[in-house]
């Protein structure tokens, strides 16, 4: 009888087996509906619509990326001027530079600063110095926090103890400590005003926004404060040349701000900041290119040099410079390699302009340096092989002979001058003179002197007698 009822009702189940629920109805209408999203909200439907976009962006650069191989990316397109990227990137660059400028000490924050390690230190017993240990720096440490705040915490971490030189006590001394310091705080000031004028955000400085960086500094610089308002826009122009003579030496018209911050040019301008006129010398004033005196006499070389009152100048114009001692041959090569052919005139004529003329001068006066002499090589380098050979100091030095025979003096023998060359510069080819030979024998500007200019050839000749009349007033 058992058996017999659960067999029905087993039966009965089969019969009454629930549809699959993708086969009814209101479960297919209740998908349609979802997902549709006209049953969603506000925000399920704006999440719904950004996962999609983001979707089809990711299979965007997926099919680009298996079109492309397996190239990297290495261009990146700048957003449009007054596009919305280009705004958010901007207020972005305003609200980070805000906060680093406000993360900086202040003049007040520096003066305090200096009172805490003055009035925490220990005076040496042998040489007098104000020095503090590493306690005493943790302590000053403290004292500087509370009174200034957090953000000169930083100067006194351990690490920063460790870089200056300790005594047999292990003891620094305050003054460079707090010089350090100084230098932070005005190099990152420094960093912040440049990468305000860097309008495109790639971390190196144009022309025109050096010269706005220089023109925002006059009035906080000294010896500037006096200058001509109509004198401005010129002295900016020279100033900011220097920077990029030093900072862009394959002249691509942009200067890396990092290059700029670590340069001798900053620290240079920076020096015009001396309040007191009375402590810089007149030579001093002219051997600093951002002076306002040198900047002055920048300008009235080139006027003088150009007779013709066109603007630029001619080889002819340009062989009066420095009384015109410099070789035929070498103001010839200048106009060959350094200045470019001019859009007007004759298919030959070249003219030098006045940014060529800028890096002429700066490139004698820094004969020393490796942006100098680089500039100097190209024009000794009569072949452009990368080289110099016997034969191209013999063709170089013959012009000088021939001047220095026109002077009154001794007669010279050319072979004795090359071999002297050779002597000082120890090349590396016994037959050959490099450019890397002329910066490692740290006697490149000299030998250049020699090369190109009659009156650079008579001081090496006379070296002996110059350096001591130089000694002879420091004995009186």
């Amino acid at each position: 009888m058992y058996s017999g009822s659960g067999d029905g009702e087993s039966h009965d189940a089969a019969q009454r087996k629930i549809p699959p629920a993708s086969s009814m109805l209101w479960v297919r209408n209740l998908r349609r509906f979802i997902g549709s999203g006209a049953g969603l909200g506000s925000e399920a439907l704006m999440e719904l619509e950004t996962k999609r976009i983001l979707l089809d962006i990711f299979k965007e650069k997926q099919q680009k990326s298996a079109e492309g191989g397996t190239i990297p990316s290495f261009y990146k397109k700048k957003p449009d001027e007054g596009s919305i990227s280009h705004r958010v990137q901007r207020l972005a660059k305003y609200r980070f530079l805000k906060k680093q400028s406000d993360l900086l000490l202040n003049a007040d924050d520096l003066d305090a600063m200096w009172v805490c390690l003055r009035e925490n230190c220990v005076i040496d017993d042998a040489t007098g110095a104000e020095k503090m240990n590493y306690e005493d720096f943790c302590h000053i440490a403290s004292v500087c926090t509370e009174q200034i705040g957090p953000k000169c915490r930083r100067f006194f971490s351990p690490s920063n103890f460790m870089k200056f030189e300790k005594d047999e006590s292990g003891r620094i001394a305050i003054l460079p400590f707090y010089l350090y310091v100084m230098r932070t705080v005005s190099l990152t000031q420094a960093r912040i005003d440049m990468s305000e004028l860097d309008e495109d955000s790639d971390g190196f400085l144009q022309p025109h926004e050096m010269e706005a960086y220089i023109r925002g500094l006059i009035p906080n610089l000294a010896q500037l404060r006096d200058m001509p308002a109509a004198f401005i826009q010129m002295y900016c122009r020279i100033a900011a040349h220097k920077f990029f003579f030093f900072c862009d030496p394959h002249r691509r018209g942009k200067a890396c701000i990092k290059k700029v911050l670590l340069s001798s040019c900053l620290q240079e301008l920076m020096e015009l900041h001396q309040e007191n006129e009375e402590e810089v010398t007149d030579t001093e004033q002219a051997e600093n290119w951002f002076s306002l005196t040198s900047a002055q006499r920048i300008c009235d070389m080139f006027l003088a040099l150009d007779k013709d009152m066109n603007g630029t100048l001619s080889k002819q114009e340009l062989r009066e410079y420095a009384d015109g001692t410099l070789t035929e041959i070498f103001i010839e090569r200048v106009f060959d390699e350094h200045v470019r052919r001019g859009k007007s005139g004759g298919g030959n004529t070249r003219e030098m302009d006045f940014e060529s003329f800028l890096d002429f001068v700066l490139a004698l006066e820094n004969k020393d340096t490796p942006e100098g002499l680089t500039y100097l090589f190209r024009c000794l380098d009569l072949h452009g092989r990368g080289f110099l050979t016997t034969a191209d100091i013999h063709s170089l030095f013959r012009d000088v002979h021939q001047k220095w025979i026109e002077g009154g003096n001794y007669e010279l023998c050319i072979e004795d001058v090359r071999d002297e060359i050779w002597d000082m510069v120890k090349p590396a080819d016994p037959l050959r003179i490099t450019l890397a030979d002329l910066l490692v024998c740290k006697q490149g500007g000299t030998v250049a002197s020699m090369l190109i200019d009659v009156r650079g050839f008579w001081a090496h000749d006379n070296r002996e007698n110059l350096l001591q009349e130089e000694e002879e007033p420091e004995e009186e």
